[in-house]
């Protein structure tokens, strides 16, 4: 990726990249796929994978290719959509390098591998990069802060959640997505009342899981509707959403 930089032409063509936003839950936790710089500027720093697109690419193209090359991972079975476009003069100091960012979801994914210039890539809680804990190159803490935002909030309106459940899955499995990314916790009945009576979010399978303790749990599919009436809205810090 970086190795355009050494020729001008390519140069002059190539300001424009692609950064991911990809989250996953690991073990109750949100989790972000980041890579490690293997090349200035900020090498040995933590960075969303990304790079230039190629003259000959669409930006999904550009995006998928990129993370395949720099982590391993096969971005078809993503849930994908452009975020926002970030084009601060100084948000690069090789120069005016406007980027396009991707949201990307997915469930459990698999343990990255890194590739071309990131020396490793790996899953990082995002409760380390809110903290503090970790700080990303370039602007990629002010594209993570929108991505999250943006996950949360679309969690209210439309039925991205079960893109982080791997189908079939229980109503508690998509509770527990709701209640790591929004960090609150839901009331059991009160969830599957208003999941169960949203049109279309979910579907039954007619099938059932068998826990090591307890009642057998229903087993759902994501249904057909994609915005979700009504809402599931958030409680706020003083009460319920309006």
């Amino acid at each position: 990726m970086d190795d355009w930089l050494k020729d001008s032409d390519e140069v002059e063509a190539s300001w424009l990249t692609v950064d991911l936003a990809i989250f996953t839950l690991r073990d109750d936790q949100l989790m972000m796929l980041l890579v490690e710089r293997g090349l200035e500027p900020f090498r040995g720093k933590p960075a969303m994978p990304g790079g230039y697109v190629q003259k000959n690419e669409t930006l999904r193209e550009g995006a998928l290719r990129e993370l395949a090359e720099e982590a391993g991972i096969d971005g078809s079975r993503l849930h994908l959509e452009q975020l926002g476009t970030y084009a601060d003069p100084g948000r690069d100091p090789r120069g005016r390098v406007v980027t396009v960012a991707y949201l990307a979801l997915g469930p459990d994914l698999p343990d990255p591998v890194g590739g071309t210039d990131a020396e490793r890539a790996f899953w990082a809680p995002v409760a380390h990069l809110e903290d503090g804990t970790l700080h990303l190159a370039f602007d990629h803490r002010e594209i993570l802060t929108e991505a999250l935002e943006e996950v949360r909030r679309r969690l209210e309106y439309t039925a991205v959640a079960a893109a982080f459940c791997e189908e079939p899955f229980t109503l508690t499995e998509l509770r527990t997505v709701y209640q790591v990314i929004w960090g609150q916790n839901l009331d059991p009945s009160n969830f599957r009342r208003k999941v169960l009576n949203t049109a279309g979010f979910v579907q039954p399978t007619g099938q059932q899981r068998l826990p090591p303790t307890g009642r057998p749990a229903a087993l759902y599919r994501r249904g057909q509707a994609w915005l979700l009436s009504p809402p599931l809205l958030r409680a706020t810090t003083s009460g319920r959403r309006d």
